[in-house]
């Protein structure tokens, strides 16, 4: 039998920490709890959690500050955001230094244990042998067993949710791909209305192979629809 997976929550209000760590152990995880971000980021770096859930004003150490240390250490680790702050400002800015998905308070506890085990299950699948084949695109190799894409052999560093997100227009090449479409397929819910999560992310994507090839512009935008994959030399109207 599998050890349970294990959950860090990073939170200072107890009446949210409290009734967050009983329904996720009620669901099976072994849980783990920090009340400001030095301690969270303690626990993370001995502990290497499977998910961690954050809120973004901490004491000693704020949760931007948390989530770009977390990501120094590990790009892999899913991390979700759990936030009072509900501007979009704050949910692009939190999504861009690393988080994989931002919850804004006040939320359903019965949400945020389908998100976790969402996380769970997208990087577990991602990561069985068999499951998903090994994308080779010129430099570009999008390898679903390591959850990481690579060029010329230098891993891009994603995140899992960067790599999701990655694979969904890599497998659609040359077709369009809707905002929509990749929101369900990656994340498991119907997009709200206005959300740029989809957006960050792949501007996200094209930095990255960006700095990694750049002669090779590899996501198009179809303004009003979605994505394309579809490499092309940089500079052309691909980009």
């Amino acid at each position: 039998m599998e050890p349970p997976r294990t959950v860090l929550i990073v939170e200072d209000d107890e009446a949210i920490l409290d009734p967050v760590a009983y329904r996720l152990e009620r669901a099976g995880y072994r849980v783990l709890r920090a009340r400001d971000g030095a301690a969270g980021l303690r626990l993370f770096r001995r502990e290497r959690p499977d998910v961690v859930v954050l809120d973004l004003m901490l004491p000693q150490i704020d949760g931007w500050r948390v989530t770009e240390q977390v990501r120094e250490v590990d790009p892999a680790v899913p991390l979700i955001v759990v936030s009072a702050r509900t501007g979009e400002h704050d949910r692009v800015r939190g999504l861009e230094i690393g988080a994989d998905d931002y919850v804004t308070k006040p939320f359903s506890m019965k949400e945020l244990v389908a998100r976790v085990g969402a996380q769970i299950r997208r990087v577990e699948q991602a990561r069985r042998p068999g499951g998903r084949t090994r994308l080779v695109v010129g430099p570009l190799v999008i390898d679903p067993d390591q959850v990481q894409a690579f060029v010329d052999g230098r891993s891009l560093e994603l995140t899992p949710r960067e790599f999701q997100v990655l694979y969904a227009l890599a497998e659609q090449a040359g077709k369009p791909v809707p905002r929509g479409r990749l929101y369900r397929e990656v994340w498991g819910y119907e997009m709200v209305r206005g959300d740029r999560s989809v957006d960050v992310f792949v501007r996200k994507l094209r930095q990255k192979l960006a700095r990694a090839a750049p002669g090779t512009s590899f996501i198009r935008t179809h303004y009003g629809v979605g994505y394309t994959f579809e490499p092309s030399p940089s500079g052309t109207a691909a980009d």
